[in-house]
């Protein structure tokens, strides 16, 4: 387990203030100025050291993609933006570090702009998050006070400043490029990928988009240094990350964590235990409601890591463990699930324009038995047809959760169907 002395988000349960003079008694904007001094390839170098991964579910090397920006200026401003979008189901990390902790982010920005030579950031926000935005915007304005950003960023002589703006609540947003679009002023759509934002972004410049806690985490690192965050986790896996679980445990909540710990113990140390407990589970979505679920023979031994889950054709996803008990209908809930992504496809793509409703319609079919066992296959079968099939990653996240209900629950489905099967014959006799 994480020793307290450990851990990045000291505030994450809002038990101190959020704002300035308390976020530097926690650490933040402590010796900001001599980290920027490093240099850019300095910090981009010991982000890489550190094995940081995106932590907005797709796991990518968060150095590795700041190095992507131009080195030299290209006669264009150059943007970092943050996706504070958090629309995942399940997951309500970003949230609690935006109210409790959002010195860390704003100081971050700073850090990571200023390593990938961006002019400024923009804080895309959920736009259902009314009170975060304005907490967030009260943090910035309280940073430009100080001289922290704007001009002379920290006395460092680098020039940053940070915008706050809020979405109007479409999930779809949360996809990088729907994001820049959305920021643009435009109908969020995800747009083809390449050019890639590092080439053309936000308004045709070098953009990087990161998730909030890919972000925060940023300035710690560089103070603790890469080794003392390489030092959590398996290879590969490096570095504390936050959890969300809900669901049918004892007490929910938001907790961080180091990487690789097993599910299992991340459950009964801190979410009380399974309803009921271990032996009454039925199934868990490990990484947000996109990620397939694993059902309890799986979850048993299971790490919570990019790779372990990979492995177990999961996923990390956010890390937002859903816990589902004996009692839960898992088709009820993944039929509920499918419902969310057909209603948030943005329809731009045919793969998930038609097939999301189309996997809904049958997946409600199947909640009530009223299907042949032959349609499970088919089910399957425009499962893949969606996946890999569209310009973002959505038809990726409508298709495995009703995949994962098949993987390992086809069973439930063909006795289901049997019985509703029974019953109406019994009632035609």
């Amino acid at each position: 387990m994480l020793s307290d002395k450990d851990r990045i988000f000291t505030n994450l349960y809002g038990l101190q203030d959020w704002g300035l003079d308390a976020a530097r008694r926690r650490g933040d904007w402590d010796g900001t100025k001599d980290i920027l001094a490093r240099g850019r390839d300095a910090i981009v170098e010991e982000m890489k050291e550190s094995g940081l991964r995106g932590r907005g579910g797709a796991g990518f090397p968060a150095g590795l993609k700041w190095s992507f920006m131009p080195k030299e200026p290209t006669g264009k401003p150059h943007y970092l933006v943050v996706n504070a979008d958090e629309s995942e189901p399940g997951t309500c990390k970003d949230r609690d570090i935006m109210r409790h902790d959002p010195h860390k982010l704003v100081e971050g920005c700073l850090v990571a702009g200023f390593a990938m030579g961006a002019d400024a950031a923009y804080i895309y926000v959920r736009g259902e998050f009314f009170r975060e935005a304005e907490i967030l915007d009260a943090a910035v304005q309280q940073a430009y006070d100080a001289g922290l950003i704007g001009k002379n960023a920290c006395g460092s002589g680098y020039d940053f400043d940070v915008y706050v703006h809020r979405g109007a609540g479409a999930y779809i947003c949360g996809e990088e490029t729907a994001l820049l679009e959305s920021l643009e002023g435009k109908k969020g759509q995800p747009r083809i990928k390449p050019p890639f934002p590092a080439n053309t972004g936000l308004y045709g410049c070098p953009t990087t988009i990161n998730n909030v806690e890919t972000i925060a985490v940023a300035p710690t690192i560089m103070r603790r240094g890469a080794s003392w965050f390489a030092g959590f986790g398996r290879d590969n896996n490096t570095g504390t990350k936050l959890f969300c679980i809900s669901g049918h445990v004892n007490n929910p909540c938001n907790v961080e964590e180091e990487m690789s710990i097993p599910l299992k113990e991340l459950i009964d140390k801190h979410a009380g235990g399974v309803r009921g407990g271990w032996d009454n589970l039925k199934a868990v979505i490990p990484g947000g409601s996109s990620v397939p679920c694993l059902p309890k023979n799986i979850c048993d031994n299971i790490l919570m890591d990019f790779d372990s889950l990979r492995e177990v054709r999961a996923g990390l996803g956010t890390a937002a463990v859903i816990v589902m008990d004996q009692s839960t209908d898992i088709i009820a809930a993944i039929a509920r699930l499918a419902k969310f992504y057909k209603h948030e496809s943005c329809g731009q793509c045919t793969p998930c324009r038609e097939g999301t409703g189309w996997m809904w319609r049958v997946m409600e079919r199947l909640v009530k038995g009223e299907a042949e066992i032959e349609e499970i296959d088919m089910l399957l079968d425009v499962s893949f047809e969606i996946e890999g099939h569209t310009i973002c990653a959505l038809g990726d996240a409508a298709a495995w959760p009703v995949q994962g209900l098949i993987r390992h629950f086809r069973d439930e489905i063909e006795d289901r169907i049997k019985r509703a099967k029974s019953v109406s014959g019994a009632a035609a006799a």
